[in-house]
């Protein structure tokens, strides 16, 4: 008789599972390399991106090319010491060495600082400029006869009183971005956010001391 025949007092074998080796969670290993280069990324970026001034919360915005260009092309013809409040990475400074100034830049930041001193280094003009960790508002600029600012409009009109009382009356002040509240613009370069805007120190002046003589007149001398 044919068949299959089984040893007497075995149990038929059970059927087996598929045996499953685990599998690696590829979201959870995606998701945590995602969230560590996004860590990195901030430290990173932080020390550059954090506010460069106390007084006013002023993160740093890299000048765009154009902004560079209006800039220089009202200081055309100018010379002597030049100053960039809130230098940031040093760009402005940078360009206006290699046209022959003498040029500082002003930066509480002090990772765009050393930065800007790299940039300087790496370019060849090291030895025209100077790069200083400093607040801007414990600083006297009464020593440069052009000075650059990339300010906000919250700023504007405290470094406005700040530049009319320590400024000689040779300097010419540029202002990109946003304009000075109570300055009259001599000349303006570029459209929208590359706008800037060149003062001559002649004029800011006599309309400071306008404003103090009238306001001398109404209450008497001090």
């Amino acid at each position: 008789m044919s068949g299959s025949v089984r040893a007497a007092g075995r149990p038929d074998p059970q059927p087996r599972e598929p045996s499953s080796s685990p599998r690696p969670r590829w979201g959870l290993v995606l998701a945590g390399a995602a969230g560590g280069a996004a860590l990195a990324l901030y430290v990173a970026a932080a020390p550059f991106v954090a506010p460069a001034l106390r007084r006013v919360c002023l993160p740093f915005v890299p000048a765009s090319p154009a902004q560079v260009d209006n800039v220089l092309r009202l200081l055309a013809g100018r010379r002597g010491a030049l100053v960039d409040i809130g230098s940031g990475d040093g760009r402005i400074v940078i360009e206006a060495a290699k046209r022959g100034f003498r040029a500082v830049g002003y930066e509480l930041n002090p990772w765009l600082a050393w930065y800007s001193r790299y940039r300087a280094w790496r370019v060849g003009v090291h030895h025209s400029t100077t790069f200083y960790i400093c607040d801007l508002w414990k600083v006297n600029f009464s020593e440069f006869n052009n000075v650059v600012i990339f300010g906000v409009p919250q700023m504007m009109p405290q470094l406005e009183e700040k530049l009319q009382q320590e400024l000689k009356g040779s300097a010419r002040v540029i202002a990109c971005r946003f304009p000075f509240p109570s300055w009259t613009a001599s000349h303006e370069s570029g459209k929208g956010i590359d706008t800037a805007w060149s003062y001559d120190s002649k004029s800011f002046k006599i309309t400071g001391n306008e404003s103090l003589n009238k306001t001398t007149e109404r209450t008497g001398p001090v």
